[in-house]
């Protein structure tokens, strides 16, 4: 049987609140071992915590882990307390990583010099965070790669992770991996139309990459079975990403799964 680990779930929105456990069943059958839930605002904190709670409580569903982290996309949202809330959930609840964090400039409104450096200053702030309680970050870059890279040099940050659902150039994601990070794959692998993600999957190593859903988005092209509504996406689709992977580097699935489970948990510094 698989073992896969998805690296990157917002399993805790409501999207699956009315039918989590079948679907975490499902995706265990699936393969799916272990997920993380993945924080993007302050008040969503006590929803990972709860869906944590809910999944351990359960048998035959992935082991599932949380990451705190205040996402660049909702800078407009974020206030000061939101920075100091989120040390005091770190200090209080066992957090895989601080996710997801990083910057965003894909919305003109996001593009302006204020909304910038606000992003930065988060961003910044996240990763002295992590630093303090040594854990690897979760991030999100949207059309921000060179800044990112800048601020990780800046804040000398050692403690790697993962680059969530990677849609950078090769010269990037080497440079990220440099830095000590795992290349994230989404559902994208799976379009055809994605050449610029599989030029880089092609010319980075095996035991740089990890796998994800990032459900309920990123839905892998094969199960998004409408093209005019938005499909949801859930844990059980990992195994579609790893074909989609394993097509594109050639590579037998078992052998490639086996190598991704063991870069998940050398990115996030898990020894199960």
């Amino acid at each position: 049987m698989l073992q896969l680990f998805d690296t990157h779930t917002h399993f805790d929105v409501e999207d699956f609140d009315h039918d989590r456990q079948q679907l975490a069943e499902q995706a265990y059958q699936a393969g799916v071992q272990a997920l993380i839930l993945i924080g993007f605002v302050q008040s969503r904190f006590k929803d990972l915590i709860a869906t944590n709670q809910f999944l351990k409580s359960l048998p035959h569903v992935p082991q599932s882990y949380i990451a705190f982290g205040l996402h660049p996309f909702y800078i407009e949202q974020h206030t000061t307390q939101d920075i100091l809330d989120l040390e005091q959930y770190l200090k209080q609840y066992d957090c895989l990583a601080l996710g997801e964090i990083g910057l965003d400039s894909y919305l003109k409104q996001h593009k302006t010099l204020e909304i910038k450096i606000q992003q930065a200053d988060f961003f910044s702030q996240q990763l002295e965070l992590a630093k303090h309680y040594d854990k690897p970050v979760l991030l999100h870059i949207r059309k921000s790669h060179g800044e990112t890279l800048h601020i990780l040099k800046q804040h000398q940050f050692k403690n790697g992770g993962i680059a969530h659902a990677f849609s950078g150039g090769v010269e990037e994601a080497k440079a990220l991996i440099k830095l000590g990070f795992k290349i994230g794959m989404t559902g994208q692998i799976t379009n055809p139309n994605a050449k610029r993600l599989h030029t880089v999957v092609q010319n980075i190593s095996i035991d740089d990459m990890v796998l994800e859903t990032d459900c309920p988005d990123m839905t892998p092209l094969c199960c998004q079975i409408s093209t005019e509504h938005k499909t949801r996406n859930t844990p059980a689709n990992l195994p579609y990403v790893l074909d989609g992977l394993s097509q594109i580097l050639n590579i037998d699935k078992e052998q490639l799964a086996k190598r991704l489970w063991q870069n998940s948990l050398d990115c996030l510094h898990l020894t199960c």
